[in-house]
């Protein structure tokens, strides 16, 4: 019911119940009732009306109001976070990529082969740094964790707003249980798959990419993949001194002890990461 709608009934119910009253006993009760009882008898009636009727209206407009103040902290956090957001992508990120593109550019002036690995190193830290960021981001535009568990997006939903931001042609097929992912295992499943995107996006040239989650509910684990038919790698990307973004998805994995694999099959490119069995 509206809170709204609440005050007025508080205030309609006592004089609808004093009116009718007062009409009943004047019109039809005199006769039995003295005027003196009666009188005693519109305070009690008010009580019983009181702590009957309003009492319980009382407690709905208190939780209608609690809901409502909820509500507005909730937007105000969710307005503080999008700012951050949003002064982090135009400050930091923005400026992470132009140094990214300087640093290239120093590279190609002035580095020569013995510097080929400070210059790696350097591109490595920078790689991951903006990563660090643009990951801060994404899950600062996310809805913050609450009690009220209605409040917050489902994996799936989350899954979906990755691909749009990165590769919206992505098929995404996601029957993994939002239960079955802590808050720290949903940011970083949502951080390698958007390094799967980027890196398809970037490298292979694919054409169709896909995205699945698959529950395995006898042993209680599941598995990611990210598929794409790109034109795929000759040796292993993961030993390539500048495929930052694949090593740290890795890293990233062993972290939280997922099992990952990394390979072509089929003129397909998978990236599989799974929890409570081997990436197969």
């Amino acid at each position: 019911m509206k809170y709204r709608r609440l005050k007025w009934m508080i205030l309609i119910i006592p004089t609808i119940t004093v009116g009718l009253w007062e009409y009943v006993r004047h019109q039809y009760l005199l006769p039995f009732i003295s005027m003196e009882t009666g009188n005693w008898l519109t305070p009690v009636i008010m009580f019983v009306i009181s702590v009957t009727l309003l009492r319980r209206l009382f407690t709905l407009m208190e939780a209608s109001r609690a809901e409502l103040e909820r509500e507005r902290a909730a937007k105000d956090v969710l307005q503080a976070r999008e700012m951050l957001a949003r002064e982090l992508h135009d400050g930091i990120a923005q400026s992470l990529f132009l140094l990214s593109v300087k640093i290239d550019k120093a590279e190609r002036s002035i580095g020569s082969a013995a510097d080929s690995s400070h210059w790696s190193g350097i591109r490595k830290t920078l790689h991951e740094v903006d990563r660090y960021v643009r990951q801060s981001i994404s899950n600062l535009r996310d809805l913050p964790h609450y009690p009220d568990r209605t409040v917050l997006p489902s994996m799936l939903h989350r899954v979906r707003e990755t691909a749009d931001d990165v590769y919206p042609q992505a098929a995404v097929e996601w029957d993994i249980a939002d239960e079955a992912l802590t808050a720290r295992e949903q940011a970083e499943l949502l951080a390698c798959i958007r390094e799967a995107l980027l890196n398809a996006r970037k490298h292979a040239q694919a054409s169709l990419i896909s995205i699945r989650g698959i529950q395995d509910g006898q042993q209680q684990g599941w598995r990611m993949v990210v598929e794409d038919n790109g034109r795929g790698f000759a040796s292993d990307p993961l030993d390539r001194a500048d495929r930052y973004g694949l090593r740290i998805t890795r890293e990233r994995a062993e972290q939280m002890g997922w099992a990952f694999s990394f390979e072509r099959h089929n003129d397909r490119t998978v990236m599989k990461i799974s929890k409570g069995g081997q990436a197969q």
